[in-house]
C-alpha cells in the first residue's frame, strides 16, 4: 500500500509502541524486549525497512527509563527508525526520559504528541513550555476536541451515537466547553468559513506546533485542515476564542504512574491499551498535517 502512494523517501511514516499487541507480560509496554519485538512487527506489517518517526504511546511506569531509551537508541542506530518521539505524559516524566538519553549519549525525542485544542489547554502549563525550551516539535492530537469544535454545541451526528467515546461528548462541560464552542462558531460565522477551519487554525498558530493529528473520514475533513493552514487569526480573534476557557482536570495519560488521569484504574489499562493499538501503523503525510 505504501509503495503505491508515493516514493518511500517522499513519505513521512510514523508508528507507535506501548499498547497491548498480544497476551502476556511482554505483549505491551516499553521494555527492551517489547520495543525490539514490536518495531520488527510494525516494519513487517507496513512492508518497509524503516519508519521515519517511532513514538512511545505513553509513559511506562514499570520499566526503567534507561532501559526504554537505550532500546529506542538501538533501533535508531540499526536504521529501523530515523527519529523517535513521545506522546501524552506528565512533563516530569518526559524530562526524565530525555535526561536519561542525554546523560548516556543516546538518541533523544524530537517530538511530543499531546492533546491540544481550544477545549483542552492544560498542556500549556508545563509540557508545551518544556518542549519549546528544548526545541521539541508538537504533534497535537484531537485538535478539534473530538469533533466538538466543528459544529454548534449539542449537534448530534452518527458518530456521536455510535462511538463509545463520543456518546458522552456533550456531557463533558469542563473547561467551559459550551462557551468555547460558541466562540468558535461566532468567529467562523464572521469569517464565513467552517468551524473546523477556525479550530484548526488556532492550533496551527500555537508556537511549536508542526503537525496536528487529523482524523479524516471524509474528503471535506482534509480540505478543511488544508484550508486552515492558510488562515491567519488576528490577535482579537484569538482573544475571543481563548477567553471563555476555564482550567479543567488533566486527562488522557497515566496519572502519577498508577492510574490514568481520567480515572481509569490500573486493572483496566490493558483494555484501554487494546483500544490504543488499533490506531498503530497508519502512514502520515509528508507535510504539516499528520493523518490517522
Amino acid at each position: 500500500m505504501i509503495k503505491e502512494l508515493a516514493p518511500r523517501d517522499e513519505i513521512v511514516l510514523a508508528t507507535k509502541v506501548f499498547g497491548r499487541m498480544r497476551p502476556g507480560p511482554n505483549g505491551q509496554g516499553l521494555s527492551r524486549k517489547a520495543i525490539l519485538s514490536e518495531i520488527d512487527n510494525s516494519l513487517r506489517r507496513l512492508g518497509t525497512d524503516y519508519v521515519d518517526l517511532y513514538q512511545i504511546h505513553r509513559f511506562d511506569p514499570f520499566t526503567p527509563v534507561e532501559e526504554t531509551m537505550e532500546a529506542l537508541h538501538h533501533i535508531v542506530r540499526a536504521g529501523k527508525a530515523r527519529y523517535i518521539g513521545a506522546s501524552s505524559m506528565w512533563a516530569w516524566q518526559f524530562a526524565k526520559l530525555q535526561h536519561a538519553a542525554e546523560l548516556h549519549g543516546w538518541t533523544k525525542f524530537v517530538s511530543m504528541q499531546n492533546q491540544v485544542s481550544l477545549t483542552y489547554r492544560e498542556e500549556e502549563r508545563e509540557m508545551i513550555p518544556l518542549c519549546l525550551d528544548q526545541r521539541v516539535a508538537l504533534l497535537p492530537w484531537s485538535p478539534l476536541g473530538g469533533g466538538k469544535l466543528t459544529r454548534p454545541w449539542g449537534t448530534q451526528t452518527k458518530r456521536a451515537t455510535t462511538d463509545r467515546y463520543n456518546k458522552s461528548m456533550y456531557e463533558e462541560t469542563q473547561g467551559n466547553a459550551p462557551a468555547v464552542v460558541e466562540a468558535v462558531e461566532a468567529v467562523a460565522n464572521s469569517r464565513g468559513v467552517p468551524m473546523a477551519q477556525i479550530a484548526m487554525a488556532w492550533v496551527l498558530q500555537k508556537p511549536g506546533v508542526t503537525s496536528p493529528i487529523v482524523g479524516a473520514s471524509k474528503l471535506s475533513h482534509i480540505e478543511d485542515a488544508v484550508a486552515a493552514e492558510a488562515l491567519t487569526l488576528s490577535p482579537q480573534e484569538i482573544e475571543q476564542l481563548e477567553g471563555p476557557y476555564q482550567p479543567m482536570d488533566v486527562k488522557g495519560f497515566w496519572g502519577g504512574g498508577l492510574t490514568l488521569a481520567i480515572g481509569t484504574p490500573l486493572d483496566r489499562c490493558s483494555r484501554r491499551a487494546s483500544g490504543w493499538s488499533k490506531q498503530q501503523d497508519r502512514p502520515a503525510s509528508a507535510r504539516r498535517l499528520l493523518l490517522l
